[in-house]
């Protein structure tokens, strides 16, 4: 149930109120809130949801970035159904982010730079690990590790063809402001005719 709507011609507008929440999470001690890039996954495919941690890598209008195998359980669930929901909860802050939308795959570019930036031994893990499938038998990926650093030993490790990134583009995001009395404020913005429209929710 709804008590106001109003249109925002902002394209940009519920980007930046999130980037400002991101910031406010992001000052906080560690010892408060370790990993405040953290967000919940949700995913489907054959009418089977499944949900998981993962860390944010970037976002701006165009979306909300995030790294993955693409032959991972989550990988192969958005390929085949592109439809997917994210949720950010920044408890110390008393807040929260859900988002929902389409997950595109990144460009190679954009995919290469950001794996290029990651430490030697997470890029050596990116090839080592066939992720979300059976290990067959004990120390199996401590083998593929010592594997793919004798083949790459000496030279700079490439993107695995497997590993990239999605864009989830939103059509829909809500901010939760925690309140007294569970009186929470709800704002929900839709992504309608090419421009925002806000509404507010009861709690």
């Amino acid at each position: 149930m709804t008590r106001t709507i109003e249109r925002s011609a902002a394209l940009a507008e519920p980007f930046t109120r999130f980037l400002e929440l991101l910031e406010q999470a992001t000052a906080l001690p560690r010892d408060r809130l370790p990993e405040p890039t953290a967000f919940a996954l949700a995913t489907s495919a054959g009418n089977r949801p499944s949900v998981r941690m993962l860390l944010l890598k970037d976002a701006d209008e165009r979306g909300f970035v995030f790294y993955t195998n693409y032959e991972s359980r989550k990988g192969r669930e958005l390929l085949a159904n592109p439809r997917a929901a994210m949720c950010f909860h920044w408890q110390p802050l008393e807040m929260q982010v859900r988002v929902e939308g389409r997950a595109m795959p990144v460009e190679g570019a954009e995919a290469d730079a950001y794996f290029a930036s990651r430490g030697r031994g997470s890029q050596i893990g990116a090839w080592a690990s066939e992720q979300s499938r059976t290990i067959g038998e004990e120390q199996l990926l401590e083998r593929r590790v010592a594997e793919f650093e004798r083949r790459f030993e000496g030279a700079t490790v490439p993107r695995p063809p497997h590993w990239s990134g999605f864009r989830v583009r939103p059509v829909r995001l809500e901010f939760w402001y925690g309140a007294a009395f569970r009186l929470h404020e709800r704002q929900r913005w839709d992504l309608l005719d090419g421009g925002w429209q806000r509404r507010m929710l009861y709690p």
